[in-house]
């Protein structure tokens, strides 16, 4: 029998009935601002395993947008840019859930019934039955109320990426399709990033801050963006290892251009704690080499090169290192857990929505796929005895040239 997580409902509630009745009982015991007289009947989120309004959602296609429209709507004097925002995500956030829904229920059943991935998809699915049973958003007040689901909703799910690389973790024995995962975790991933970027420039349209619109930096200094990574990361790292490899910037210095940093604030630090930690290990500590990051911007995209000399990455493992789960620190976590080196790498990958820790193996994967739902990509270079350049490439979203969609 080819048992997927589509065919759950009735065997979830033999192998998994704690964690349903659980979700259930969540379900009831939640307050939103909606008050009880106006808020719908809630059922328990088992109900919508196989449910037909997600199968409805899910054969609906995603209204994705450009940057550029996003920047260049402007914002209304009136506030009725606020209620079409909302009213986009009314529409649209029910549909790009359910999508994933049905990811969920592709897993081979003992992989989505996973403690850990299995309380995901229940998220999922409970995330899905608030949307689709909100009112329509006619008024302010029904924006106010609708913006406060959102809010708690994105709080719910910071932890999501975690716990689907320690439930992927946890169940590796029993995955066989290696391709599957890589399919699932990219999709599942660039998702919940667009999610996370349509419904944060939302709630960011309400604030008035200098130099935004929403969630979009109108004119954002790269080189200022890289070099508070890179202090954030020298301080950790000078904290661990009581040393730290000068970071050097170069090329297009001044480059300055309307971008979402959300992205880069997690690559970034991905990328400058991957050379940092090779330069420190790989080096006579009174001999560390510096890390030269260069910038070039054109017309069409902006380029980032990470440059170290921390001995290149071995042959054996150059393939790898783009797989979910390939980590060369989990070894040495396992086998010492309290030696301060998952502390410096957590911290210097502090993903602002609740991304992988360090030793999970989900960092560069994860900016690769980032990368490439942002119209980019993120492509290594090594030198096997000297070291490792990393190209990240990224799209501009001025609307000059064809841009990608969120």
């Amino acid at each position: 029998m080819n048992v997927t997580a589509r065919t759950m409902p009735a065997l979830l509630a033999a192998s998994c009935p704690v964690r349903t009745a659980l979700a259930a009982t969540n379900l009831s015991s939640r307050s939103f601002t909606i008050s009880l007289q106006e808020q719908p009947v809630v059922r328990p989120v088992s109900s919508f395993y196989n449910h037909a309004a997600v199968d409805i959602a899910a054969s609906k296609p995603s209204v994705r947008l450009t940057p550029s429209a996003m920047l260049y709507s402007g914002k209304s004097a009136d506030g009725s840019h606020l209620l079409r925002s909302a009213q986009y995500l009314h529409k649209e956030l029910p549909v790009r859930i359910a999508h994933r829904i049905n990811g969920f229920r592709g897993l081979p059943f003992i992989v989505g019934c996973n403690p850990n991935i299995l309380q995901v998809h229940e998220m999922y699915i409970r995330a899905f039955q608030l949307l689709s049973q909100f009112p329509p958003v006619k008024d302010f007040v029904d924006e106010q109320k609708f913006t406060n689901l959102i809010t708690e909703l994105l709080d719910d799910h910071r932890d999501v990426v975690t716990m689907l690389a320690v439930g992927f973790r946890e169940c590796r024995k029993h995955i066989q399709d290696e391709e599957m995962v890589r399919m699932f975790l990219d999709r599942t991933l660039t998702s919940r990033l667009g999610i996370r970027i349509i419904a944060e420039h939302h709630l960011l349209l309400h604030e008035n801050k200098p130099g935004n619109v929403g969630i979009i930096t109108v004119n954002m200094n790269l080189k200022k963006v890289i070099e508070s990574w890179a202090d954030f990361a020298s301080n950790v790292c000078q904290h661990r290892y009581g040393k730290v490899p000068e970071v050097k910037l170069n090329g297009h210095l001044n480059a300055s251009f309307p971008y979402i940093q959300q992205p880069l604030d997690y690559i970034l630090p991905e990328l400058l704690k991957n050379s940092m930690r090779s330069s420190i290990e790989k080096n006579d500590m009174n001999n560390v080499h510096p890390i030269t990051v260069t910038i070039a911007s054109n017309e069409v995209d902006f380029i980032m090169r990470f440059s170290d000399r921390g001995g290149g990455i071995p042959h054996q493992n150059l393939d790898k290192v783009m797989e979910y789960h390939f980590t060369t620190a989990a070894k040495e976590d396992q086998a010492d857990s309290g030696n301060g080196l998952s502390t410096f790498l957590e911290v210097c990958n502090p993903d602002p929505h609740g991304g992988p820790m360090y030793g999970y193996g989900f960092g560069l994967p994860t900016s690769r796929a980032y990368a490439g739902y942002l119209g980019g990509s993120l492509e290594i270079q090594s030198m096997q005895g000297i070291g490792t350049d990393v190209y990240l490439r990224l799209r501009h979203i001025d609307a000059k040239h064809e841009s990608f969609r969120i």
